[in-house]
């Protein structure tokens, strides 16, 4: 009897533990960079559908998260889904302006046809000018590209607006084919944000 009761007991301590972990918000940690569980977007709160490291060769440039008004695992779901939306980007290196943009730049053009890049062209070029107001991404800097219903598309670094926002819900959609469409600039960062 006593040889059960000090089993019972660490395999309670053990269960106790496991709640715990999965109770309350959750942090998830990548290369370092905390992502919590939930995000808050004016009065909508947002959920992490998942996060990944970006690499490029042998460097890791970015830790990215997915927030969305509801979890999914396609991307179809996740392009789908209308009103607030953001990812967040941690900066795991310095990164000049112009090469952050010529990078977005590629993956928008990769996931479109020409005819649709093409009729983006105005809001691509402010995409580009709201990166150029960034300036070089430092190690560290948080970068967010963000969907607003009542303002449109925008980027802010550590918290602070860059540029303008840019109208059209369907550009926030194309901006997300960056990181969700069938040519990713990372396909382990996508497979990361679907929460894989």
């Amino acid at each position: 009897m006593r040889q059960l009761k000090n089993v019972k007991q660490p395999f309670a301590a053990l269960l106790l533990a496991c709640a715990a972990l999965t109770s309350g918000s959750q942090v998830l940690e990548v290369e370092g960079v905390k992502l919590e569980a939930t995000s808050q977007m004016g009065p909508a709160t947002l959920q992490l559908n998942g996060a990944g490291l970006r690499t490029k060769v042998f460097f890791k440039v970015y830790v990215a998260g997915l927030y969305v008004p509801q979890k999914a695992n396609t991307s179809a779901q996740l392009l789908a889904q209308k009103g607030p939306r953001r990812v967040a980007i941690t900066m795991l290196r310095n990164v000049d302006a112009e090469s952050f943009a010529g990078a977005l730049n590629e993956g928008l053009r990769d996931n479109h046809t020409e005819a649709q890049f093409v009729a983006m062209k105005s809001q691509i070029d402010a995409l580009n000018a709201n990166l150029k107001a960034v300036g070089e991404a430092k190690k560290g800097d948080v970068i967010h590209f963000e969907f607003l219903p009542d303002a449109g598309t925008r980027v802010t670094v550590n918290g602070s607006p860059r540029g303008t926002p840019i109208a059209g819900e369907d550009f926030f959609a194309s901006v997300l084919r960056i990181w969700l469409g069938e040519k990713p600039v990372d396909a382990t960062l996508k497979n990361g944000m679907l929460g894989g």
